[in-house]
């Protein structure tokens, strides 16, 4: 593939191209006739009958090679395995049948020391790229090499999967990858010299989603490459403003979720979904004002001022958050039972960026009974009609008020509100204290 066809006899050069087409019929009759020729492969590239129909997702050729006990593990001539080029060209339905055949997931290629995860996040397969994650979870990678290690796995120019998404422009893969652990201060240094972070990668690229994604994760606007430049000097010197104008140190750091808090790591996705919305909006309000004056202009929030609760004749007054006084009610402390809006939970959370050197950051508390956070649920509410409906499938309550997101801080209005409901527990602990928590192109057969 990349090369014409090249097979010693009629038999092979028929083979291939019937691969090639997914004349399934064709094949068969091949393998009937001479069934040594399951074994052959390109004269150049060496690529088996397997690698060329993983390439082309011809599923059904790769399920009868399978059945056949072909080795879903051969290599082509730069040591590419059919996983990697079903990854590449985002095969998704090849990838799930060759991981079910038992094909390795770690191995590496003789071009840049890519992994099939590599490739998937380069190419932009986010459905291949959850495939591989979650395979990697449940075979023997996550007990031998560890789940972490392998998310993170650099190629052979100390490149990890994210470094890849963020530098082809990738958010959607990015967002999963970070959500599956990978590190986004990373840098492609090795040896102890220091190199590009993500960052530093998207910026170049002038990838504002990528961007966005880093640093609500945590990725360091000031962190230096191994040429001595922060991630804004890149985005500046290419010309991308609105990427410079988020990455400018001197403006307002973004609300950072909480990733390495255990709590967070295990929240359900509706509550999950829930709190990664609210950020996303708290987020957008600080980048209009950061953006002004820029070419670019950036989307309304998920949630406009203008919107009504569908439900706000279903839900009443008691549900209204007590710390903000603004919005609905939509998550809740699964010990205590203690509720609040989605915008309070990041205030509690998200407020501080976490410090790399914190190895255990200490977990948020309840500013109701100050007990410790453990798990978060989401609230069902209850219907006049008896039925029951999560509140995350509402929009928010119209503001009683207009909002207003701080401009250069690192919170937003929800924490102002957290600081002054001290007298509102007057009567238990008599304080509120928000803990700190701190080129490379496919292989396509003529």
């Amino acid at each position: 593939m990349g090369q014409k066809l090249s097979c010693g006899t009629s038999d092979e050069h028929e083979l291939f191209s019937a691969v090639q087409c997914g004349d399934l019929e064709t094949v068969k009759g091949l393998f009937e006739r001479n069934p040594s020729l399951v074994h052959h492969s390109t004269v150049y590239d060496r690529q088996s009958a397997l690698h060329i129909a993983a390439a082309n997702g011809q599923i059904e050729v790769v399920s009868m090679l399978v059945d056949q006990s072909v080795n879903v593990d051969l290599f082509n001539r730069y040591k590419q395995t059919p996983l990697m080029l079903a990854a590449m060209h985002g095969k998704i339905s090849c990838v799930e049948k060759l991981i079910e055949a038992g094909a390795n997931i770690l191995m590496f290629d003789t071009l840049n020391g890519r992994t099939c995860l590599h490739y998937a996040a380069y190419y932009g397969h986010s459905d291949c790229l959850k495939t591989i994650l979650c395979a990697a979870q449940t075979s023997h990678i996550a007990s031998s090499w560890g789940y972490a290690r392998f998310v993170n796995v650099k190629d052979g120019k100390g490149a990890t999967p994210l470094h890849l998404a963020a530098r082809q422009r990738r958010p959607e893969c990015v967002h999963i990858l970070l959500d599956n652990g990978a590190l986004a201060c990373a840098s492609t240094g090795r040896y102890g010299f220091p190199g590009s972070t993500s960052l530093h990668l998207a910026a170049r690229a002038g990838s504002l989603d990528c961007i966005r994604e880093l640093l609500a994760w945590g990725a360091d606007r000031l962190q230096r490459d191994d040429s001595g430049r922060i991630p804004y000097t890149i985005a500046f010197r290419h010309k991308h403003g609105a990427c410079a104008a988020l990455l400018n140190p001197s403006s307002a750091e973004p609300l950072v979720w909480p990733s390495p808090l255990k709590f967070i790591s295990e929240l359900n996705e509706e509550a999950k979904h829930l709190l990664e919305c609210a950020l996303i909006e708290a987020n957008k309000e600080r980048e209009k004002n950061i953006l002004k004056g820029t070419t670019y202009s950036p989307p309304s929030p998920t949630n406009s001022d203008n919107e009504m609760d569908d439900n706000v004749s279903e839900v009443s007054d008691t549900e209204v958050c007590c710390i903000c006084f603004d919005q609905v009610c939509t998550i809740q402390v699964q010990d205590c039972g203690h509720q609040m809006c989605a915008h309070c939970v990041l205030a509690l959370c998200c407020h501080k960026k976490p410090s790399p050197t914190t190895t255990s950051p200490t977990a948020p508390v309840c500013p109701f009974c100050r007990s410790i956070i453990v798990q978060l649920d989401v609230i069902k509410l209850e219907k006049k009609d008896g039925t029951s409906h999560d509140v995350s499938s509402s929009k928010l309550r119209k503001s009683r008020r207009s909002r207003n997101f701080s401009e250069g801080s690192n919170s937003f209005k929800s924490l102002s509100a957290v600081s002054s409901f001290g007298k509102m527990v007057a009567r238990g602990s008599g304080r509120i204290a928000a803990e700190d928590v701190y080129i490379d192109k496919p292989i396509i057969l003529d």
